[in-house]
Formats: C-alpha cells, structure tokens, sequence
C-alpha cells in the first residue's frame, strides 16, 4: 500500500492483519493460550496474560480504531461490556444526559446497575438542541446518544451534541451501532467516545458477541484500557477472529443492507394497511437532511407502524417467512421484531410512550436476500394479519 490513507475498503480488509510472520498464514491466528512465556521477569514479547493483551484481539483493536479513524481501540466481550467500561470510568455523583430514544438494555444498565453506584442519569430528546440544553447539571460528565436511534431511527447533529458537551465539561459518546464505521465516524464530528456492539454489522453474520470502545485521546484510552483489564469483560481469540472476518466484507454488506432498506421503505410507505414508516432515507423524514449531511448512506434499519390493534401486529410479525422473529440486528439475514415486548421491554411503557415508542413499533433488519423476496415477504405477512 502507498504512504497515502487507504480507502475504507482498503481497511477493511487489511488494517490490523499483517500476515502471519512464522508462516505467512493471511487470516490472524486464533491464538488460543491464555498466558505466555517470559524470558524474565517483566521482560517478554508484548503479551504476558491473555486478560490484559491478546494477539488475535489487538488485531481487531487495530482494525475497528483504522475503521473509525481512531488513535486506539479496545475489545470486549459484549456491546453492554463497553457500554459499561464507559461509565465505570466516571464517580459517584457524576451525571449523565443520555438520549431518549436508546436500546433498551442500555437503559436498564444505567437505570437498573450504575444508578445504584451514584451516577445519575437524565433522558431528554437528543435531536432537540434545547432539550439537550436544559438536561444538563453542574455535575453532568457524559452525553451519551445513538444516531440513528434504536429504534425509531432519529438522528442527532454530533457536532452540535460535541460543542454543547464540551462547552460545558462533559464528554460526548456515541453508540455507533446502527450506522457502522461504513456510514459514519462519530470522531471525526467531534465525540469524545464511540462504542460499537461488534455483535452487529461489524460482525455481520449472527455468530458472534462483542463490543468495542474507540477512542483519539491517550489518556481517556489509558483509563478504559485499566478498566478493561480490572474488570475482565474480555472478548475471546474465536470471537475476535470472527469479528474480523466479519469488518473484511462491511462496506459491501452496508452498501446492500442500505439498499435494500431504502426499497423498503418506500415500499412500506406506499402501503395502505402501514400508518408510519421510520427512515432516515425518505425525503420527508425529520432526520434526513441531517443524516445525509453527516452520514455516507442510511443504513439498513427501518421500524414502522402498522394500522390496526396490537394483536394484528403480533400476528402480521408472527407470520413472515423470510424475515424472522428475532432479537439482534445488522447480520445478513433480515429480522423482524417488536421492541416493546423484545428489545425495549426493560423500558417501562410510560417511559417508552414518553419517547415516542409505539406499542405496536415494528423493528426490520433488512439483510441482503433479494429485495423483491423481502417485499412479497412483508407484503402476505401483512395480509394474514387481517
């Protein structure tokens, strides 16, 4: 490669994985020990216990921190390992302002786990500037959003979110999920923090569990990097190894998961029985001048309202094919759920309505199957449900 940035695709595949040097084998070794030998003591080749560094782990460090434009990066062993590293770094009487439209086992951690530690924690509407604004207390350290939402994909100004943040001594984290590295780098806009549930498009198949925190400043990486160690909630070389397979293909996948979605949901907005469409895509969504300012594509996350009572909904999700009822996201294969009974349901329903979270919100993970298949899918789905 020239001494020029590669192109994403370029990263994608190679960021991190120099071939290996005793065999020249391409794909990163599972390296699978969980300690190494020392030549004496504190003097050894890098890697003295798998906990604290891992070779097979270091690579999709490298990897995901090139893929976010990132100085570092770290692994861990679930998307809620690297939520959480993100707030055990902050103290008692520390607080949050987080979005109010978030992943619902986010909301339990933070509500359920580190409230009772002494952080606190404030929901307030993250695409509203001012409400953003008037969440904010002397002691707030932390903003954390999603953009796109999980699950009713709106979208919040970073830049904006980074400069309320800092002018008032906090952090900005972004949970970069939704979008990936593919569509988005939240650094580049101005966070602090970026944190990806590796279990998603990153990994992309279904088959794996992970997290990862990227970060540009040195310091904060240091105290995430202690805290990876203290704590424990590492990922394994399997795992790694699956992620990594899983980055080589991402911008591929994102390009036909977000065309696929955009079919979609024209498709579902044309549609008399649906009453709602969520896309960032459509032109008449609220978030999509913003989206298309700061993002690369739209991704291939869609949720919608459906005409009729809640049990039409559970039976119209209970009856696709194609796609299937599932929790997760971001694999090949397209998923359907129902947030307020799956994904979201730790959120109490007054707290969901609050924030806009229908009852009866549908959730698709468009995958990469032919769009005609997925249309036909939804579309007799729809009918049995009558």
């Amino acid at each position: 490669m020239s001494s020029a940035e590669p192109e994403f695709a370029t990263l994608a595949v190679h960021a991190g994985q120099a071939p290996d040097p005793a065999t020249g084998a391409i794909m990163t070794p599972v390296y699978l020990t969980s300690t190494y030998v020392q030549e004496w003591p504190e003097r050894h080749k890098g890697f003295d216990y798998a906990r604290t560094a891992h070779p097979t782990r270091l690579a999709l460090e490298k990897n995901l921190a090139a893929l976010e434009g990132a100085a570092f990066g770290l692994c861990f062993a679930s998307g809620m390992a690297a939520t959480s590293t993100v707030i055990q770094a902050l103290s008692a009487g520390d607080h949050v302002v987080c979005g109010n439209d978030l992943y619902g086992g986010t909301y339990r951690v933070f509500t359920k786990v580190f409230a009772r530690f002494g952080v606190s924690f404030s929901f307030a509407d993250s695409t509203d500037p001012r409400a953003l604004a008037a969440a904010f207390t002397p002691k707030t350290r932390l903003v954390w959003v999603e953009s796109p939402s999980n699950p009713l994909l709106r979208i919040t100004d970073l830049r904006a979110a980074a400069d309320l943040a800092h002018a008032r001594g906090a952090r900005l984290a972004v949970d970069n999920t939704f979008a990936s590295p593919a569509l988005q780098r939240p650094l580049s806009l101005g966070a602090d923090v970026v944190v990806h549930s590796t279990t998603k498009y990153l990994g992309g198949h279904s088959d794996v569990v992970g997290g990862a925190i990227l970060v540009n400043d040195e310091a904060l990486y240091k105290e995430y990097k202690f805290l990876q160690n203290a704590v424990g909630a590492v990922p394994g070389p399997l795992d790694c190894f699956l992620v990594l397979r899983g980055t080589k293909t991402l911008p591929l996948r994102m390009d036909k998961h977000g065309a696929n979605a955009a079919a979609l949901a024209r498709h579902l907005v044309a549609h008399p029985e649906v009453a709602k469409v969520h896309y960032p895509g459509l032109p008449g969504d609220p978030g999509h001048a913003l989206a298309k300012a700061q993002m690369r594509g739209f991704g291939g996350m869609i949720s919608f309202e459906l005409k009729g009572d809640l049990e039409r909904v559970k039976r119209m999700i209970s009856s696709c094919r194609v796609f299937s009822l599932a929790e997760s996201l971001g694999g090949v294969e397209s998923l359907i759920g129902h947030p307020a009974s799956m994904t979201h349901g730790s959120i109490p329903r007054e707290e969901r309505l609050k924030a806009g979270l229908a009852d009866g919100l549908i959730r698709l993970s468009v995958g990469i199957e032919d769009v005609k298949d997925l249309a036909a899918d939804l579309d007799a789905a729809i009918d049995c449900s009558r």
